[in-house]
């Protein structure tokens, strides 16, 4: 009967070492760098629809803690486009703050970020009813200029006098 052991006295057979050759090796490498070169204008799309989404949600989170603050301190509160981090003013390609109008402290600062452009609005202001003194459908837009993604842009708007939200257009790639 035949059995899976070697007879005494006898070594067992050698077994070859397991590993890849060169040519898997070389094969396995091109194959990874053609799916990478495949995959790699997907991720910009992805990356630059994220950084614009984050840049909303922040303004978003700021327009909230404006209104609450607002209602809180009893005292007007505005978010306001800055150049400087410190004062309103220059607009929304640099920075952003959230600031208690009656003594000008900043309770908030926000930066933009490059590629990211901001524009609209000078300013959203809330009072202390939480009821904001700016106009209806103010809007700022964050944006940066490609067409990946094909909505290259995020629109953020004051749509009622409590009302804020956020949606995407299609900016064609270019900014406003």
């Amino acid at each position: 009967m035949p059995s899976n052991f070697p007879a005494a006295g006898r070594a067992p057979p050698l077994r070859r070492d397991k590993g890849f050759s060169l040519v898997e090796l070389v094969v396995t490498v091109a194959i990874a760098a053609i799916l990478a070169a495949i995959a790699i204008p997907s991720f910009r799309s992805i990356i630059n629809s994220s950084r614009l989404t984050s840049h909303a949600n922040e303004l978003v989170a700021s327009l909230q803690l404006a209104r609450s603050e607002a209602i809180k301190r009893n005292a007007r509160v505005s978010v306001c486009g800055s150049a400087d981090g410190a004062t309103c003013g220059g607009g929304w390609n640099s920075n952003w703050l959230t600031v208690l109008e009656s003594d000008g402290t900043v309770l908030r600062v926000n930066a933009v970020k490059a590629p990211v452009q901001g524009s609209g609005t000078d300013r959203i202001t809330f009072r202390s009813d939480g009821l904001s003194s700016s106009a209806v459908n103010s809007a700022i837009t964050f944006c940066i200029p490609t067409e990946s993604p094909a909505e290259n842009q995020r629109v953020v708007t004051l749509s009622s006098p409590a009302r804020v939200s956020a949606g995407r257009a299609d900016g064609g790639g270019a900014c406003p």
